[in-house]
Formats: structure tokens, C-alpha cells, sequence
């Protein structure tokens, strides 16, 4: 019976037939001449055919392309004695007015089109994934097709923008943002995303990307030559404008900060809304500023408004303006979206922002219209707005602390300030950098930080981050004496010297319990082990292994440098 069954599929598809098992293993096929693509039994059918999911449906018929050569492929399953599924192939003849030719057609053209294509259905699951799109993310379509799309790069599904497109059947329109990092470096695309429906029902979301990096690096290297050549006119621009710093006053050594400040250059050509997230003390004004600098809006107003400082019920009136007798006591003002015009918006601490005064906001943003309070006439928004947080905006949303809607309006892109903490060589180079402005500043020739202070500093968290080192060095300079040889532990401040030295003891385990400090039993006899056991117990999550050997996370990663410890 089974061989009677595919000599008849054999004869009505001469050009061949592939038998698979249940898994999509190969157990036979039989191809004619005319059809050139290797196979063998050991052949991945599903790299054959570049999907990560086949799903074969009886009596379904597909086209594709195998080594350049055009196919029909027709699926017939076969219950009896076993199930098997046979792929019925033969050569196809195009002819355009074939709804399937034609479907194979633009499938090619969007296969060799330069714009990337990336379409997911109702599920979320990636479909479509072109050449293009692979080489502006640097992705395998055959490594990410069949995937959901915040598996495939790596976040939160309550964060898709194609998921979003979907529930809302609303289109997207120019967001520059990266969704994929290859080496730590991520990778920027412009795009659009767009519903597909059929009958009034979304059936799927595409997004079409264009690959901007050569108009980038035209444009940076353009604004770095007209910056450096033009330096002392713009200086006195910017003190017009409202700003002080520039990328120029942005120091540091990492390799991270450097990355971050080509992201925050990149980004600034583009009059497009930016969140920046960074701890306390990072410098996220800094950037704020610079990237206004930096852009062609730096002959226009950059207007900063801190959302913490202001009580509610005048924040709204800041941001939106004022119509007289609109209450008690109003008066005809401009509000900031107004008085920016063209230039820059920057909302700082907009974590703090009270979740009644985020959807006027996210309103006001998505229509580009503002109307003042106690008025109905409204009035274009023209300025860039640049918003920060020093909390993660993640936990803010899951926490109901910020609305989601209001994310996607303020982060059209994103920058993440990493803390000092995480960047040893810039707290050195501050260390330095900020010893020897002071010392010049106050004209005092200090002694030099001993290596004890200094191994100290290198391992001290900085929840303050840059301003709380820079505070220091500052009073340590104030502070030493002409007969010091050099600047020790007990020429710091009172109010951070105990918790220089509580870093050190932990450190060096000194003086703790066995119970409280289980790394100093360890410390004569088998330390690296110890640690190594912590971090495999915690799956190497650096903070939680921290908490479980009761030393500080800067004390766990200079022992993990020391012992040469290496994520597996």
C-alpha cells in the first residue's frame, strides 16, 4: 500500500518526493536530474528550507527556493501503518498571472530590495525576515524565523512594538531605536511599523527599516568638522541658548562611556524624543545638553524643568500654560512646550511625575499639540523633548508607578548612563582628573593619594556616582595638610570614611562573625572555591552571590579579577 502510494505521488510529481517521519527526518526521496539541490538522508529539513518550524499541513502547498532553483512543494500525510509526511516536489514554471507565481515573485523582491523587512503574525512569532534586515542587525533569518520576537531580542514582551501595532491596528511611523547588540555595540535602524488587515481584522505587522549608518557617519563626521573648526563662535552661541555643557565636557576613559557617547551623538542628528536613564549623579543633564549642542537645534532654546522639584497642581500649568481666570489667581503664561518653539525640552526626574499628569502628557506628545489650561484653542509642539529617570523605567511600569503608552512616546530612544560603580577605569581617571583641577583651582600643591586610599576609593560603590567622587576629592584637597606625605584613609570627610572603611574590612575580613561573614572562613583555606560555589549557586548573578557571602559587589568582583574566575 505504501508503495503503491508513492508511485502514484511519484508519477504525478516526476520531478521528485521527499518521505519525512513525524520529527521531519529524512527516511527516503527520490529526486530527477532536473532538480540540483543536495540532500542525503542525514540532510537538516529544516535548514533545507531555512525555517526553525515546519509545520506540515496535509494537502497544503507552498513555494520556495532551494539553491536558487524555484520549486512547488505539495504536503501529503499518510496515517497508515505509520505517520509520514511526503513532500511532493517538482520544478516550477512561473507565469505571472498565477497568484502563487505572483506571491513567489514579491517574496524574491523582497528578498533583494535594500530597505529590511521583518513582519510577525498575530502570536508574535517572526515570519519574515529579509537579506537587508540581516545585515542591518547583523541576524540569521534562519536563526530567528519561527522565534517570538522578544525572544529573539532579548526583552520584555509587554515592550513589542509589533505586539502593540497589533492589539491597537495603529501604524508606528519613524522610530530609530536598536533592538540587537552584537559585541556589546548596538545596532541602530530607522523604521516604520505597519498593521496588515484583512476584513477589518489584523492579520499580521510588518515593519520596513532603512539602513542609515553611511548617512550617519557623513553627518557625525560633518558636525565634528564644523564643531572643531567653528569652536569659539559656538561657545558663544551656547551661552545663549540656555546650555553650558557640551560633549567636550563629558570625560571619562571606558570603553562603554565611549560607546555611549557615538550612540548620543548619533541620536542627536535626529529630531526624535529621547529618555535617559540613569542613577543619580551619572550625568544625565550633561548629556541632555550636549545632545542639544550637538544637533541642528543648537541655535534654538534648550529649556530644562526638574518634574520633582515642582508641586502637581503647578506642574501642569508649567509644562501646558496658563489662560487668565482659568482659577483662582491665573494669569495669560506661556507654558515650557510653547516657550521652547524649535528647540529642546528637557523633563528631568520624570519618574516622578504623578500618574494623572502622564496621560496629559503622553496626549500632548502623541498629537503634537498642547493647549494651555483653561483654554480651547491648542497650539503646535515644534521643540524635541528629552526626558530622564534615575529609576528603571521597567520596574516603574510593572510597579503601575509609570504608564506604558507614556514609555513608548518619551522613549523613541533610549540611553543608559551605566553608574560609576560599573566603570573602574573612569573611577581612576576621575580620581585623578578631579585631583589635579582642584589642586590647580585652589592653587595647593597636595602630597599624593597612598595606594591603600587608592585601592580603597577603586572598591567603594559611588551611589552618588561621579558628583559624590567629585564632592570628595574636593574636600580631600581642602583638607590635607602641607606636613602630609601623602593623603591617607583618615583625610577623608567623617561622613564617608566609615563606609570607605566598612569596605575595606569587608575586603580583608576583618573583624566579622563567622555568621555574618561566611567568605573570612574560607579566606585560609579555600577562598576560590568558596567564592566559585556562590556564584554557580546564584547562577552567576554578581549581586546575589554578594548577598549570600556578605561582602559588597565592587569586594566579590575585585576577588573574582584576583582568582581569575570566569563565567562559564
Amino acid at each position: 500500500m505504501f508503495a503503491k502510494t508513492i508511485g502514484s505521488l511519484v508519477r504525478s510529481f516526476v520531478d521528485g518526493v521527499i518521505v519525512l517521519d513525524h520529527t521531519n527526518n529524512i527516511l527516503w526521496f527520490d529526486l530527477q536530474e532536473n532538480l540540483t539541490f543536495p540532500i542525503d538522508l542525514t540532510t537538516d529539513i529544516k535548514k533545507l528550507f531555512r525555517r526553525n518550524d515546519l509545520r506540515f499541513i496535509d494537502k497544503e502547498e507552498f513555494y520556495t527556493e532551494l539553491q536558487g532553483q524555484p520549486i512547488q512543494v505539495s504536503v501529503k500525510q499518510i496515517a497508515e501503518p505509520e505517520q509520514l509526511i511526503v513532500l511532493c516536489i517538482k520544478e516550477f514554471a512561473f507565469q505571472l498571472d498565477n497568484n502563487e507565481a505572483r506571491l513567489y515573485c514579491l517574496e524574491k523582491v523582497i528578498e533583494t530590495i535594500d530597505e529590511g523587512v521583518m513582519m510577525s503574525n498575530g502570536d508574535g512569532e517572526i515570519t519574515l525576515y529579509n537579506k537587508a534586515q540581516e545585515k542591518m542587525e547583523d541576524l540569521q533569518a534562519q536563526e530567528i524565523i519561527g522565534k517570538p520576537l522578544w525572544d529573539a531580542y532579548n526583552y520584555n514582551p509587554q515592550f513589542s512594538e509589533h505586539r502593540h501595532v497589533f492589539d491597537t491596528g495603529k501604524p508606528i511611523f519613524s522610530r530609530y531605536r536598536a533592538h540587537s547588540k552584537v559585541g556589546g555595540v548596538p545596532k541602530y535602524v530607522s523604521y516604520s511599523t505597519y498593521p496588515i488587515k484583512k476584513d477589518g481584522d489584523t492579520i499580521g505587522v510588518f515593519s520596513i527599516s532603512t539602513n542609515e549608518s553611511k548617512l550617519k557617519d557623513q553627518l557625525y563626521q560633518t558636525i565634528e568638522l564644523k564643531r572643531s573648526v567653528s569652536q569659539q563662535l559656538e561657545e558663544k552661541t551656547f551661552a545663549n541658548n540656555g546650555t553650558v555643557f557640551t560633549f567636550e565636557d563629558i570625560k571619562g576613559k571606558s570603553t562603554v562611556l565611549k560607546e555611549l557617547l557615538r550612540e548620543a551623538q548619533a541620536v542627536s542628528v535626529h529630531n526624535t524624543d529621547t529618555l535617559i536613564v540613569g542613577e543619580t549623579g551619572t550625568g544625565k543633564e550633561l548629556f541632555a545638553q550636549s545632545m542639544h549642542n550637538h544637533s541642528p537645534r543648537r541655535d534654538k532654546p534648550f529649556v530644562a524643568v526638574n518634574c520633582a522639584a515642582i508641586p502637581e497642581n503647578l506642574l501642569e500649568s508649567t509644562l501646558f500654560g496658563t489662560v487668565k481666570g482659568a482659577f483662582t489667581g491665573a494669569t495669560d503664561q506661556v507654558g515650557l512646550f510653547e516657550y521652547a518653539e524649535d528647540g529642546t525640552l528637557f523633563m528631568d526626574e520624570i519618574n516622578s511625575m504623578p500618574m494623572t499628569l502622564q496621560s496629559k502628557l503622553m496626549r500632548v506628545l502623541q498629537e503634537r499639540l498642547v493647549r494651555r489650561v483653561g483654554s480651547n484653542d491648542v497650539k503646535p509642539v515644534r521643540c524635541t523633548v528629552i526626558s530622564a529617570s534615575n529609576e528603571d523605567p521597567e520596574k516603574m511600569i510593572e510597579e503601575d508607578r509609570m504608564r506604558l503608552d507614556l514609555f513608548y512616546r518619551i522613549a523613541n530612544t533610549s540611553l543608559f548612563i551605566p553608574p560609576l560603580r560599573d566603570r573602574p577605569e573612569d573611577i581612576l581617571f576621575f580620581i585623578h582628573y578631579f585631583f589635579d583641577t582642584f589642586q590647580s583651582k585652589m592653587g595647593i600643591n597636595a602630597p599624593p593619594i597612598s595606594p591603600i586610599l587608592r585601592e580603597a576609593l577603586l572598591r567603594y560603590p559611588w551611589p552618588g556616582n561621579i558628583r559624590e567622587l567629585e564632592h570628595l576629592i574636593q574636600n580631600i584637597v581642602i583638607r590635607v595638610t602641607d606636613d602630609s606625605k601623602a593623603i591617607e584613609i583618615h583625610h577623608l570627610p567623617s561622613y564617608i570614611r566609615g563606609k570607605i572603611l566598612v569596605e575595606q574590612k569587608a575586603l580583608e575580613g576583618e573583624n566579622e562573625s563567622k555568621a555574618s561573614r561566611p567568605i573570612k572562613n574560607a579566606l585560609n583555606q579555600s577562598k576560590k572555591q568558596f567564592i566559585q560555589s556562590a556564584l554557580e549557586q546564584t547562577e552567576w548573578n554578581v549581586s546575589a552571590a554578594a548577598r549570600k557571602l556578605g561582602i559588597t559587589r565592587q569586594s566579590l568582583q575585585y576577588h573574582i579579577k584576583k582568582h581569575q574566575l570566569e563565567k562559564p
